[in-house]
């Protein structure tokens, strides 16, 4: 979905496919036909855009077969969908029954991260609309924080600072401007806004940048105005934006609130959890470990890394952290300048719902998506931005 901002530029919307598991290029076109195209005539769209994640071995078969990389592209027009950004975070198995750390394999100092994130910019730039001319792709940030020390930090530096190399002789040969956003995570090197600013300063490259994911900003307990301001002051681009609202519960120290909680806790993804204390900033690797015991205070809200539908708020007494992606898009399109021109809509918990919240076939789904999309372009059209045919 295209937007015109008051200044004049374009403004993407789409939807982050990493909620449908796909590790092939065949799992790829699937996913095109059984559940974005339908999502698009749910919106009663003529084009619809798609924020694609590309696994392992479907990037590498995109990259080294010409004939396959046109044959996406064919499909999307035929279907009505466009990309101008990528997923670059999960590398692969993140359909698995068991996801957890593993999305954080391999990291920045790992060569592989590297050469996949420089695949999937090749991919990208043959998969961008004629009428774009810029994509992006959002990644790791930089690493889990148990795996690092200053040997590996700087060889992932090193590896950033070749990637924005390979980038500039990309928008050479093909005259589109790739660019790739460290995306903040609870419990990663860079955990916060804040914490990007340092190593992304050291790389100094415009082609690197920051993907503002508003779950993350929120479970961090991080002030939206105060983290873009540092961000603007730092001259650190933000390449991106994902739409995303996190799980919040007011009083955790009830016994219905944690017995609510606990709905939530699941064997498929990670839900860091944290709160704020007179102390800082304290939190628990999962929602589970928060649970038990004294591992955290109930003093405070707690917020848990669990991305709920932007249109369905968990039934009390939990919430969702909805105002903070209001308030940090406000900051991103509302100004007289938008900060990023790539917004995604990036709920891949559907299916680790609670059970009686999780869509019940595919139709659902659709609705389901269609539904935060819908949300998402009134937010933007509130703002004073106009959708595009």
């Amino acid at each position: 979905m295209r937007f015109r901002h008051p200044d004049g530029s374009t403004v993407h919307l789409a939807y982050c496919t990493n909620v449908h598991p796909a590790e092939t290029l065949d799992g790829v076109l699937a996913q095109l036909r059984d559940h974005c195209e339908p999502v698009r005539r749910r919106l009663g769209r003529d084009r619809l855009g798609i924020g694609l994640w590309l696994a392992k071995d479907a990037a590498r078969a995109l990259v080294t077969d010409p004939a396959a990389l046109r044959g996406l592209r064919c499909e999307l027009e035929r279907r009505g969908l466009e990309v101008v950004t990528l997923n670059g975070f999960p590398y692969e198995g993140f359909g698995a029954e068991e996801v957890k750390y593993r999305v954080y394999t391999p990291d920045w100092a790992d060569p592989e991260r590297l050469e996949h994130t420089a695949a999937l910019a090749r991919v990208l730039a043959g998969l961008l609309p004629d009428d774009v001319t810029e994509g992006s792709i959002s990644t790791l940030p930089l690493a889990w924080r148990t795996a690092y020390d200053d040997e590996r930090a700087e060889t992932a530096r090193a590896a950033l600072r070749t990637l924005a190399e390979r980038l500039d002789a990309l928008e050479e040969l093909t005259g589109r401007t790739i660019r790739v956003a460290l995306e903040p995570e609870p419990g990663c090197v860079v955990e916060t806004t804040r914490d990007a600013i340092a190593p992304l300063t050291a790389v100094g490259h415009h082609r690197i940048g920051i993907c503002v994911d508003t779950c993350h900003l929120a479970t961090s307990f991080e002030d939206p105005d105060t983290a873009l301001d540092d961000l603007v002051r730092a001259g650190v681009p933000v390449v991106k934006s994902q739409l995303s609202a996190a799980l919040h519960a007011e009083q955790p120290h009830l016994p219905e609130v944690r017995e609510a909680l606990a709905a939530f806790a699941e064997p498929r993804f990670l839900h860091q959890t944290r709160t704020r204390t007179a102390a800082g900033l304290r939190g628990t690797d999962d929602l589970d470990e928060a649970l038990a015991g004294d591992a955290l205070p109930g003093t405070r809200p707690w917020r848990s890394h669990f991305h709920v539908p932007l249109h369905a708020a968990p039934a009390a007494p939990l919430t969702s952290t909805l105002p903070v992606l209001t308030s940090v898009l406000t900051r991103l399109a509302g100004g007289p300048h938008p900060l990023t021109r790539h917004l995604e809509v990036e709920t891949y918990t559907w299916q680790a719902l609670p059970p009686e919240l999780r869509p019940r076939g595919r139709a659902q789904l659709a609705d389901g998506i269609a539904a935060e999309l819908t949300l998402a372009r009134d937010l933007l059209t509130d703002l004073g931005l106009k959708e595009l045919p």
